[in-house]
């Protein structure tokens, strides 16, 4: 309850939105067609405010409060980053948009557009929700992945035939879409000196790597299923897992999730630098005041270990 007293307004607004869009598009009354007709951007912007309302409720910083227009420049850059997967399904037809029939040409693009830009902003506000959660803060270092030139530049060979398996191979290779971008952009983030996700790993570091899984997976429940009774909706035709469906996704269909998540970071820092825009601790994966990741200390069989990890040396 006291949580609750500390949510900053417009977190109620965020959920006043959510109650209003949420009937509006699975309801469709007549009599606000044209809002049920957009109720998905009622719901994911009430959605994002109050999420980032529970960041500040959980660390006292949030994506609004830290900088207002870097805040609305995240749904700025949403847009341009779906449309490049919406390019992509143009070979895939892994989903398709059934409902739109009102719209076409310019307005079908610019309809489209608006909600698109909901995206980034929606799974970076939760990724840093989950970011201030205790265990995430408190995870030890892990496998440390290769930084060095020869590994990131195979990295983004790698990404690029990816994305030339996606165009040719479609039915084969559609998975990979989920990765490819990330797998090009984060090493090249990396090489120009940006936030990269890569940073982290070399150090064994994945608590931001989980903290966007998470966020990926909780935004795909609710898009799902906010999709489900709504119209216009989204549908799926993927190859070979098209069964058991949670909502209209296919069930193993959710671990592109992932994967995406981390392209969404990606594309998002890649944008930044593509505008000139200095590199900055604005995107807080994990909270601040979790600190650099503890490493254990390596000890010697046989021998005790200081504080400080360091096996003491004899005086003789």
């Amino acid at each position: 309850m006291n949580g609750l007293r500390r949510l900053p307004f417009y977190g109620f607004l965020g959920l006043g939105l959510i109650a209003a869009g949420w009937p509006l598009s699975w309801l469709r009354p007549n009599s606000l067609e044209f809002l049920s007709h957009h109720a998905f951007l009622l719901l994911w912007v009430g959605y994002i405010l109050v999420v980032d309302a529970l960041v500040y409720v959980r660390k006292g910083t949030s994506l609004w409060h830290r900088n207002r227009k870097c805040f609305l420049g995240l749904f700025a850059i949403s847009a341009p980053a779906w449309w490049l997967f919406e390019f992509f399904n143009h070979y895939l037809r892994n989903w398709e948009y059934i409902g739109t029939g009102e719209w076409s040409g310019l307005s079908y693009f610019l309809t489209a557009t608006i909600h698109f830009t909901i995206v980034t902003p929606a799974l970076l506000e939760a990724a840093e929700l989950w970011g201030t959660a205790q265990w995430i803060r408190q995870l030890s270092p892990g496998l440390r992945v290769s930084d060095t030139p020869r590994a990131l530049t195979n990295a983004i060979l790698v990404g690029i035939i990816a994305i030339v398996a996606v165009i040719t191979v479609p039915r084969y290779a559609f998975p990979l879409v989920w990765l490819s971008v990330y797998l090009i952009l984060d090493p090249i983030n990396h090489l120009r000196g940006r936030p990269s996700l890569v940073e982290h790993l070399r150090e064994g570091d994945w608590r931001p790597a989980i903290a966007l899984w998470l966020g990926g997976l909780t935004c795909g429940f609710f898009w799902e299923m906010w999709n489900f009774y709504a119209l216009p909706k989204w549908v799926y035709h993927v190859p070979f897992v098209d069964f058991f469906h949670v909502f209209e996704m296919p069930i193993l269909g959710y671990g592109g999730y992932l994967p995406f998540a981390m392209e969404v970071y990606a594309l998002y820092q890649f944008a930044l630098d593509l505008l000139g825009i200095p590199a900055a601790d604005y995107v807080r994966l994990v909270d601040e005041a979790a600190g650099p990741i503890r490493r254990r200390p390596r000890v010697r069989k046989g021998c005790p270990a200081t504080s400080e990890g360091r096996t003491p040396r004899v005086e003789r």
